[in-house]
């Protein structure tokens, strides 16, 4: 089966919101069958996700508060990418201002969308190890705090309901997959 019976043609693109993070449209669509639907997308700005290793072997987390959700939430580092910078140079600077440490070690793993039944909001994962202090100043409208978890901690909380961010399951099912494979 061809994926040209899948795609949908904009014929029409209406901006609602355009904000610092994301911008909110609806786009008219004409389908194969040729009738027409609406679309409501939300462009996102990229982000990074970093799992960090300590040299215990165990994982950084941070602390934040969630107003989304109105919740305090336990995640993997993480931001997003400010025009101008390589995804790789966010995961280093987002390590340095959230857990006060600089990457020796970082390299690309891959990438993943959110939700692309509504978003394009796409995150790339990075894998970083030998750690150095090194502290930048958070963002003025950030306040996280940083903790370092065992690998089946984390994976208990996934288990028990504790840890419900999707970025962070991924990267602690994936750091777990790792260890795994180096044990």
């Amino acid at each position: 089966m061809s994926e040209d019976k899948f795609y949908e043609k904009s014929i029409k693109s209406d901006t609602i919101y355009d904000g610092k993070i994301l911008k909110l449209r609806v786009d008219t669509v004409e389908l194969e069958n040729k009738k027409y639907s609406k679309r409501e997308i939300v462009d996102h700005q990229k982000g990074v996700g970093i799992i960090a290793f300590d040299d215990e072997g165990k994982l950084w987390m941070v602390k934040q508060y969630r107003k989304a959700i109105d919740k305090v939430t336990l995640e993997i580092p993480a931001g997003l990418v400010e025009s101008n910078e390589l995804p790789i140079e966010t995961a280093k600077r987002e390590l340095q201002e959230e857990i006060g440490y600089f990457p020796e070690n970082i390299s690309y793993l891959f990438d993943m969308y959110a939700s692309p039944g509504f978003t394009n909001d796409k995150l790339s994962f990075f894998i970083a190890n030998d750690l150095v202090k090194s502290e930048l100043e958070q963002d003025e409208d950030e306040n996280v705090m940083a903790f370092s978890y065992s690998i089946d901690d984390l994976y208990n909380m996934i288990e028990n309901g504790e840890l419900t961010d999707a970025k962070s399951i991924i990267a602690v099912l994936y750091a777990k997959k790792i260890i795994n494979e180096r044990d």
